[in-house]
């Protein structure tokens, strides 16, 4: 049975003026001539995505969407209609949002997080912004300092909301995080900590990658920056995070701890505002 809404390995079972029939449990299905690789002939398999077009006939293309069924995905919202919402998911035909799948009723200019899945009634490709039914955290198969994939899907006061693995929710704590962010953004990331409440915690620090080895790749980094401000950088303890991130690419507290190691060892003078290579390291 091919398998809508997704990807699939057919044969080519003939060819005809706009295109290829690929052959299938379901009957044949047509590939485009402008989706056709090229040197392709009878007999070959090719993968192909298939979906229903516009007309509700079964097709095939060799486009790539930026998700298919049973993947969450950040999609921006093309435009809407009484009835529901149009996203661009990398198709020619838009993505189908039900008015009673929207969460909040959609706009057109905005991105929303969306969950996609095969519409039995219809047999069609449809997503939906009610994302809490496809995630689970009661049954946790994670454990702490595992690598695993992450989806930003909201911003809170406290943090980045995020869906571990297409399969759980998650969070960063935004003071734990020295970047930019942005929904819909794919990160890597490792688990903190699994709360008993079976809130899950996320870090983007890698494992192990802490203590002094991370103060002395620090430290060689402050110094290599100096060096090629001829001797100053307009960074010390009372810089922001912010600031300190977007010159040097790591945290205030690591910066903290590198400057105080370069300073004991006489490297490095600590101003107001600033810090300073010391004149016998300059040399």
């Amino acid at each position: 049975m091919v398998d809508l809404g997704n990807y699939n390995e057919l044969e080519i079972a003939r060819e005809v003026d706009f295109g290829v029939y690929l052959t299938s449990e379901d009957g044949d299905i047509l590939l485009p001539s402008k989706y056709v690789p090229e040197g392709a002939k009878v007999g070959d398999k090719i993968r192909v995505f298939v979906y229903r077009d516009s007309e509700d006939r079964v097709i095939a293309t060799n486009l790539k969407p930026y998700a298919t069924v049973r993947e969450f995905a950040c999609l921006y919202c093309k435009d809407v209609a009484p009835f529901g919402a149009f996203l661009d998911w990398g198709l020619e035909k838009d993505l189908f949002v039900p008015l009673q799948n929207q969460k909040e009723k959609m706009r057109a200019g905005q991105t929303y997080c969306v969950y996609l899945y095969l519409d039995e009634t219809t047999d069609r490709v449809v997503a939906t912004t009610k994302l809490g039914k496809y995630l689970h955290n009661e049954d946790i198969k994670l454990t702490e300092n595992q690598e695993v994939q992450l989806l930003v899907i909201g911003f809170t006061e406290i943090g980045i909301k995020v869906i571990i693995d297409s399969e759980y929710i998650g969070i960063l704590y935004k003071n734990e995080v020295f970047q930019d962010v942005r929904l819909g953004d794919k990160l890597t990331g490792y688990i903190k900590n699994i709360r008993p409440d079976n809130k899950i915690d996320v870090t983007l620090r890698k494992p192990g990658v802490t203590g002094q080895v991370e103060v002395e790749s620090a430290s060689d980094k402050i110094l290599a920056q100096l060096q090629k401000n001829k001797g100053w950088l307009p960074l010390s303890d009372n810089s922001s995070p912010e600031e300190i991130y977007l010159a040097l690419s790591m945290s205030k507290k690591v910066f903290k701890k590198a400057i105080g190691t370069l300073y004991k060892a006489g490297q490095i003078r600590i101003e107001e505002d600033s810090i300073r290579l010391n004149t016998d390291s300059s040399k």
